[in-house]
């Protein structure tokens, strides 16, 4: 298994880094890597959330308000899982792919995740 971890410092309230990731519509806002995002459903478990690019589909697999969220996709034999959470003055994402291409698509993955978490916790800090 595949797995990388990382967190950014945050002076944002649990609450307005949460808006932000239920708000699933304007993701793009903060992750330039997005060029369109669909929800098909309310921010909960077992929602679909597909995102271009790459057209992952996504399933909401864990659900916890001002807490955290788990996604996992299923992309080519492998099960892509990425906890989201909220804690202690931090924000931390950490993924984990089994399968068997992981180690390959992992680091590409998560390349933009340093970028993409100071977008965050900036847009959330500045209200």
């Amino acid at each position: 298994m595949w797995t990388y971890e990382h967190s950014v410092e945050t002076t944002a309230q649990p609450a307005a880094i949460w808006r932000l990731w239920a708000d699933v519509a304007h993701w793009g806002d903060w992750n330039a890597e997005i060029e369109a995002v669909e929800i098909h459903g309310p921010f909960a478990e077992g929602t679909e959330i597909v995102m271009t690019p790459p057209g992952i589909r996504l399933t909401l697999a864990e659900v916890v308000e001002n807490d955290r969220f788990v996604d996992e996709a299923r992309v080519d034999g492998m099960v892509i899982r990425t906890m989201h959470r909220i804690g202690d003055g931090r924000v931390t994402y950490r993924m984990e792919i089994s399968g068997p291409a992981g180690a390959q698509v992992g680091p590409q993955i998560t390349a933009d995740w340093p970028q993409t978490m100071a977008a965050l916790v900036k847009l959330a800090e500045n209200g």
